[in-house]
């Protein structure tokens, strides 16, 4: 490829993804970046795209962005049982390391020619308290490996970094929107016979493997880093840096997969510059306003919307439409105030104290309603939520237009709770035929109880992974029943909500 311009060729990325988030993923970058050969395995999502590399990092689903170097099948029992075979697999001829390390340069040169990069410099051996946070969070984890000495580390997929200064080249990061990218080393001396390119002998590089299966129980990560290692410092003439490198190639084998790759960016995709306090994990949010159906004039609450985090993301994402908050607690608000404006979001994002059971709106008055329903130990007993959830899910039913989308991400309990309250449930075979039931269209239905919410329709549910625990997006859109109350001459069109005042 040219070195001198590599926006226009179609390169091959990957992106890691929380469990259940690849869906989402594969949609954006088909979506945003009109992306090729999409594929996926979990945890992971592959695509080629030919879009600007500005453009490729500011996808919101995914956890962390990588230039596919290879993807291989599994490597057989008898390829895996030396350490020979492994390296001929891995490296081939090395026409493919060499290509990736020059789209790799070309693609840091193009994040330091944006309008806004500025250049900072990592402390050596220092991570971030918030990087630690979001490996716990992401759910996604798997000891690693350095280098050829195999100096071994922990983190998310292994691609946490620890770049640093050094006399002989500039590290690069990402903090805050700001980027930085990489200069390389001084020249060395070309150890491999011919002429290879300078610019890909003088790579300082370290390796962090993962893997699983049977591979894991005949090689250790340390084993398979200073095998794959040890091959490309041989091969293609590279330098073993652990502590600095220019690059990182991450490896992760499995018993049905073999994937290399190279990571561009310092911190994951999922760390947001616009966001000064999190609350729920920004991909998840991210992916519940995808599902919303938000268009240019809609109003949107979230009726229990502690930080803003959701009411963020939409606001970010849908730059046309209006956003209410609405929390009970007053120390969520102000760190709600604090993040609106520490985003910019205060001509559109307004926020309310108030209770979720009693919404402070008129009926059909919004045209989504997105909530992440507290549960666990930090909001209560299970048992308080569960006794509350059917007269908060009534609330946004009834401030909901028809035509509206009401998404809520819920625990497994929770979820189970509401599904078995919005089903229409069969009916004892002794009471069947006593009186009538008014179903979703108006239909008598004498073989089911009515629901306890009649206008909720569902459309679809997504497990998705918080870390520690899963939890589930319910998505549903509200239909014109005979029990629907409607609110003012035609409430099937949308009202202004976020500019109605309160009851």
């Amino acid at each position: 490829m040219n070195d001198s311009n590599c926006q226009c060729a179609a390169l091959q990325f990957y992106c890691t993804a929380g469990n259940g988030m690849e869906h989402f993923l594969i949609q954006e970058v088909k979506t945003k970046l009109a992306a090729k050969d999409v594929d996926h395995i979990p945890g992971k999502v592959f695509f080629t795209t030919s879009f600007e590399i500005k453009q490729v990092r500011e996808l919101k689903s995914a956890e962390r962005l990588f230039l596919l170097l290879k993807r291989h099948s599994p490597l057989s029992a008898h390829t895996a049982k030396t350490p020979s075979g492994i390296q001929s697999r891995l490296m081939g001829d090395g026409s493919d390391w060499t290509r990736a390390v020059l789209s790799w340069r070309c693609l840091q040169r193009d994040l330091m020619m944006r309008s806004d990069c500025t250049l900072s410099v990592a402390l050596p051996g220092r991570k971030r308290k918030r990087e630690e946070e979001e490996a716990k969070e992401s759910g996604v984890e798997g000891s690693t490996c350095d280098g050829p000495n195999g100096a071994q580390k922990l983190g998310l997929e292994g691609e946490r970094r620890e770049l640093g200064p050094s006399k002989d080249h500039i590290s690069s990061t990402e903090d805050s929107g700001s980027v930085n990218c990489v200069a390389g080393d001084k020249v060395e001396e070309d150890r491999i016979e011919g002429s290879r390119d300078r610019k890909t002998s003088t790579v300082s590089f370290r390796v962090s493997c993962r893997c699983s299966g049977a591979l894991s129980r005949r090689f250790s990560p340390q084993d398979l880093s200073r095998i794959i290692g040890t091959a490309a410092s041989r091969q293609l003439g590279w330098r073993v840096d652990l502590r600095k490198p220019d690059l990182e190639v991450n490896v992760y084998m499995s018993d049905d997969h073999c994937v290399l790759g190279i990571p561009l960016l310092r911190l994951p995709l999922a760390n947001r510059s616009y966001m000064k306090t999190t609350g729920l994990r920004s991909t998840i949010a991210w992916a519940m306003a995808s599902l919303s159906d938000i268009k240019p004039g809609s109003c949107v609450i979230d009726p229990m919307c502690g930080v803003g985090t959701i009411l963020l993301e939409a606001a970010h994402e849908y730059q046309d439409a209006f956003f209410l908050g609405l929390d009970i607690d007053e120390s969520q608000l102000v760190k709600a105030d604090q993040n609106v404006e520490f985003a910019k979001f205060g001509d559109r994002v307004q926020l309310l104290q108030a209770s979720s059971k009693e919404i402070p709106l008129p009926s059909c008055s919004v045209d989504v309603v997105v909530c992440d329903v507290p549960f666990g130990k930090k909001f209560g007993t299970k048992t308080g939520m569960a006794a509350s959830l059917p007269v908060i899910v009534r609330e946004m039913e009834r401030v909901l237009r028809v035509g509206g989308t009401l998404v809520l991400l819920l625990s497994p309990q929770l979820s189970s709770l509401l599904k078995k309250s919005i089903t229409p449930r069969p009916v004892p075979s002794h009471t069947q035929g006593e009186g009538t039931g008014v179903g979703l269209g108006g239909d008598v239905d004498p073989s089911h109880t009515p629901s306890l919410f009649p206008s909720l329709q569902p459309l679809s549910y997504h497990r998705v992974s918080l870390g520690a625990i899963d939890a589930l997006i319910h998505k549903y859109v509200k239909i014109l029943t005979a029990t629907t109350t409607l609110s003012g001459p035609d409430c099937i069109h949308t009202l202004n909500p976020c500019i109605v005042e309160p009851e």
